[in-house]
């Protein structure tokens, strides 16, 4: 269920834009009193909550980095502190989306967090978090392709249980070797656990050796943090140092604008 969000006016975010605009241009304010942080704060609160009026539960196209992404917006939500909002300073800040879709890849859910989001004043300006927690789940098709590609003799099966049994694929009905997955640093670690034959288990000794698998070098730094197995599903969590994006005031107006008219499918700078 989409969480209650107070209802505004058209106008209003516009009119937060405005008064953004003429703090990002400011020095910025030394000290804040309780007034003064009720204040600042406000047009940021007031776009935040204009943002998630327009944006949750809706299926939206993004343009980003050369690819159209659509996904439909779950969540948006941060505490938004007076305090820290009237320094420009979102705290944490939270997206989750679900059927996110993309050339030829779809995944069912994911959520980014975002930590210490703030807005640096500057021309333009730019929205910084540091780090910035990623997890995202693939459907078992797409671990299986992946490692069909990686090793065509091999195909997969996902537990339940965490655990996944690695087939030979011209003889499936012969069994497998039942392995866990974990990371560590740049490598995917495939330890085995068990001889699988039909209704027969045998459980290997704990010396069995491990398959390293490299990690590929992933985008700004991205990092695997976490791979946990499912029945239908391959969870992964990665770590992002910092992400960081500019975003002049006129783009998001236009965003605004756009998504105030029903219009879906957003471009990033």
């Amino acid at each position: 269920m989409s969480p209650k969000v107070p209802r505004l006016r058209w106008e209003d975010p516009f009119r937060a834009l405005d008064m953004l605009g003429s703090l990002w241009s400011s020095t910025g304010l030394p000290s804040v009193t309780a007034g003064a942080a009720q204040a600042a704060a406000m047009p940021y609160r007031t776009l935040f909550t204009a943002l998630q009026q327009l944006l949750i539960g809706k299926q939206v196209k993004v343009h980003a980095g050369g690819h159209d992404v659509v996904l439909t917006v779950t969540e948006f939500d941060s505490a938004l502190e007076p305090r820290e909002l009237a320094v420009g300073q979102l705290g944490q800040v939270r997206v989750g989306g679900r059927d996110i879709t993309w050339d030829q890849h779809h995944l069912p859910h994911a959520v980014a967090v975002a930590h210490n989001v703030h807005f640096r004043p500057g021309v333009p300006p730019t929205v910084v978090g540091a780090p910035a927690e990623l997890t995202l789940s693939l459907p078992a098709k797409i671990v299986d392709d992946a490692l069909r590609r990686a090793a065509p003799q091999l195909s997969s099966v996902l537990g339940a249980d965490g655990t996944a049994l690695l087939q030979w694929s011209r003889r499936p009905g012969w069994g497998g070797v039942e392995v866990r997955v974990d990371v560590v640093g740049t490598t995917l670690w495939l330890r085995p656990s068990a001889l699988v034959t039909g209704q027969r288990r045998w459980t290997l000794p704990t010396r069995t050796p491990s398959y390293p698998v490299p990690l590929p070098d992933l985008p700004h730094g991205l990092l695997v943090t976490d791979v946990r197995l499912g029945s239908d599903a391959l969870e992964v969590s990665g770590l992002l140092p910092q992400w960081r994006m500019e975003l002049p005031l006129r783009n998001i107006e236009e965003i605004v604008s756009q998504l105030s008219q029903g219009v879906f499918s957003l471009v990033l700078p």
